[in-house]
Parts: structure tokens; sequence; C-alpha cells
């Protein structure tokens, strides 16, 4: 069954590591603090933030936030694998 945020917003297209970051996004932490949890550069986070952006058709990285707080299991269920750690 599709959901209404999964229809609006289609999180099968994201990466796994895409899905990571957005789960990560919902934490208000700076993008240096991101890539150390997750063992990747800085800048590497601003690229997934980007393509997360596009993909999802948002406005901003505070708006992904958002959408990845709201809709987290629905993130989950989509992510590659079925799972994503948050």
């Amino acid at each position: 069954m599709t959901t209404t945020a999964e229809a609006r917003h289609d999180f099968t297209t994201l990466t796994e590591r895409e899905v990571e970051v957005l789960l990560l996004l919902a934490s208000g932490e700076q993008n240096r603090r991101l890539a150390r949890r997750l063992g990747i550069a800085e800048r590497t986070v601003r690229a997934h933030t980007a393509n997360i952006v596009r993909k999802l058709d948002l406005r901003s990285r505070f708006e992904a936030a958002i959408v990845s707080h709201v809709y987290a299991d629905a993130i989950r269920a989509c992510a590659p694998g079925g799972h994503a750690a948050a």
C-alpha cells in the first residue's frame, strides 16, 4: 500500500547512503558531524543532501529534515534492503 508520503516523495529513488543521510538530517546536526558519524567527507554529505532535495522535489535541507522526522518509518521501509540505521 502506498502512503501519501510515498506518493508525494518517492523514497525508493534514494540510495542506501542517501537514506542514511536523510534519516540523520532530522537530528539537526551540522554536515561536519554527520560526516563523522558516517565516516565520509563533509563534501560527500553535502552532495548526498543535494541529491535528496532534488530527488524528493524539496526546497531545502530544512524541508528534508522535516520530511525525515515525519516520515521516518516510511523512509526506512523504502530503503534498499528494507531497513536503514538511524
